[in-house]
């Protein structure tokens, strides 16, 4: 009896730490100097309790805890964790295997596995939070993803997740020669304004965080992009979602399939690649954020054969560049996400390149890419921010990442809700 009543105490003193945060100590972190998410702050140091931020500011200017330990990152510049605004955590590269063959030849299995180790090296680069938009044939598979990350089987960012995304019958999916075969769609299909409100609560009672919407696609004569869903059945979508607190995102890259989505009331724009002046004012009236993903298409260019640097710029890049300029010169809010999956996981800051390279303020970019996002994605005064109370998520990468960008890409610090993945310095 005794020895039971040893082992039984043992087990609930057991349980009772397990349910204590693994890590309760303060951490200082002290850099060259800190990125706050809207400005270069020098001689800061950081101080981190659990998994929020304690304070921050110039040594000195808060007192420190008797018990803190203390992580010197010299020569770099701390930032609050990158935000991806646009992921597909279920897809690779399509210079590997194209999205075709990908939903043909890659079992449900091998492609949750990848998904697994796209998330390890998002969050490795730095991005601690990312909004994947859509599994693209793996179903409701990105549920299971984002659980493991917050039980912490596997090591990723945090996930805002669209499950399966929407299409209208007939416009999306795998193409093929003969018309009675059916094969895997790439998202879920349906039609009028009952069916899109179905659909929209099937995916929230899933576990979807947001709500993706094809608002056009490649459905036209000889595959031309053209508008699917009507502004009825955008409304639908739209209203169905707020009423349960969350928004809709739309894939769009016509004109008219834009227009419809912002007069449904649509929180972004993906892709955006035939707006016009008078689409991103309107863009910029009813307060819809544009999320460019240039990157997937200058990777689209490049698996083409196009050698940047060395060849003239394939159309598509030159209107990219037009759109992306207009969108500014409009004061569109403008998202960070590069449609990763169409490109390698981990490369994510080759977007946030391209946005400077296409006339975008570094500092501009940099605060995209943190309370920017952090702000559409409605995590504003949580995350993207490295400020008292907001949540321990912190990276560091060497030297000024405001004199050059190209500094994202050696991260050499990561801590994602007060929890260190990655530091360098103790390598």
């Amino acid at each position: 009896m005794r020895i039971c009543y040893t082992l039984l105490c043992c087990l609930f003193a057991g349980h009772l730490w397990a349910q204590q945060p693994a890590d309760s100590s303060s951490i200082l972190l002290k850099p060259m100097q800190v990125f706050d998410g809207h400005t270069l702050q020098k001689d800061w140091v950081v101080l981190v309790k659990g998994n929020r931020i304690a304070a921050a500011g110039p040594i000195g200017a808060f007192p420190l805890p008797p018990q803190v330990r203390t992580i010197n990152l010299p020569g770099q510049t701390l930032l609050p964790g990158l935000i991806e605004g646009h992921t597909h955590m279920f897809l690779h590269a399509y210079n590997e295997v194209t999205w075709k063959d990908q939903l043909l030849t890659e079992s449900r299995a091998e492609r949750t596995i990848r998904a697994a180790e796209h998330a390890t090296a998002t969050l490795m680069a730095g991005y601690t939070t990312a909004r994947d938009l859509g599994t693209e044939g793996a179903g409701y598979d990105d549920v299971g993803l984002k659980q493991s990350i917050a039980k912490g089987i596997i090591p990723g960012p945090r996930l805002l997740i669209a499950t399966r995304a929407i299409v209208a019958t007939g416009s999306y999916g795998v193409k093929n020669e003969i018309a009675d075969l059916e094969l895997p769609k790439g998202a879920a299909e349906t039609d009028g304004r009952e069916g899109m409100i179905r659909e929209v609560r099937t995916q929230i009672g899933k576990g979807a965080d947001v709500i993706k919407v094809y608002a056009d696609y490649r459905w036209g004569l000889e595959e031309q992009a053209a508008p699917t869903f009507s502004v009825e059945e955008l409304d639908a979508a739209v209203e169905t979602a707020a009423s349960s607190g969350r928004y809709v995102v739309a894939h769009a890259g016509t004109a008219e399939g834009m227009r419809r989505a912002i007069m449904a009331g649509v929180h972004t724009i993906e892709h955006g690649d035939g707006g016009t002046p008078e689409i991103f004012r309107l863009m910029k009236e009813k307060g819809v954020a544009f999320c460019p993903t240039i990157m997937a298409v200058e990777a689209g260019a490049m698996y083409k054969g196009w050698r940047p640097g060395t060849d003239p710029e394939p159309e598509r890049v030159k209107a990219k560049h037009k759109t992306f300029r207009e969108a500014l010169q409009a004061g569109v809010t403008i998202c960070a996400g590069g449609d990763v999956g169409v490109f390698s996981h981990g490369r994510n800051c080759l977007e946030l390149e391209k946005m400077v390279e296409y006339g975008m303020p570094v500092a501009a970019v940099l605060q995209v890419a943190t309370s920017g996002n952090a702000a559409i994605f409605g995590y504003e005064g949580r995350l993207g921010i490295v400020s008292k109370g907001a949540l321990a998520d912190l990276i560091a990468v060497p030297g000024n990442p405001l004199a050059d960008i190209k500094a994202l890409e050696q991260v050499h610090f990561v801590m994602k809700d007060g929890v260190i993945y990655k530091n360098s310095e103790q390598q």
